[in-house]
């Protein structure tokens, strides 16, 4: 696996988030590429994480923030793996979730907001800084799982 940076870039706030954003969603997957189910749904960590519920999971984060809080619109998936579920599945719902995520971030302003879970509200553009946070913090994890497994490295 080879080591990437991201693109330097000079361009308004949303650009640049969608931008960083993406870079952090193609690394994560660049870490699950060439795994087989096995490995994928395996764990080699006590918390029992896998690189298939990662996977999975990152998908559910940016539709429960971005489809379900920002748009109010029902949800696809569900926090958990299914049982027949390959990580295949799981790579090509989260890259049809960027698409639709990507929709919403390019029909709004930043400064629009939605309630949350527990009082308040946030903006789309806290929205986006929590799930690049969130996506780099799983793409860190998907790192050591990685090279736990089979010993690749790099992003």
């Amino acid at each position: 696996m080879s080591d990437q940076r991201p693109v330097p870039l000079a361009a308004g706030e949303r650009e640049t988030l969608l931008s960083l954003l993406q870079f952090q969603r193609e690394s994560f997957v660049r870490k699950v590429d060439g795994l087989d189910d096995e490995a994928a749904r395996g764990s080699p960590v006590a918390s029992g994480t896998s690189l298939l519920w990662l996977t999975h999971h990152l998908s559910f984060a940016e539709q429960i923030w971005l489809v379900h809080r920002f748009r109010g619109e029902e949800l696809v998936v569900e926090n958990a793996v299914g049982p027949d579920e390959t990580l295949a599945d799981a790579v090509v719902l989260y890259r049809d979730t960027w698409a639709r995520s990507d929709e919403i971030v390019r029909s709004a302003t930043l400064d629009e907001r939605c309630p949350i879970p527990g009082g308040g509200e946030v903006n789309l553009r806290w929205i986006l800084m929590h799930l690049l946070e969130e996506t780099a913090r799983h793409a860190g994890h998907a790192d050591i799982l990685r090279e736990l497994i089979d010993g690749a490295a790099g992003r």
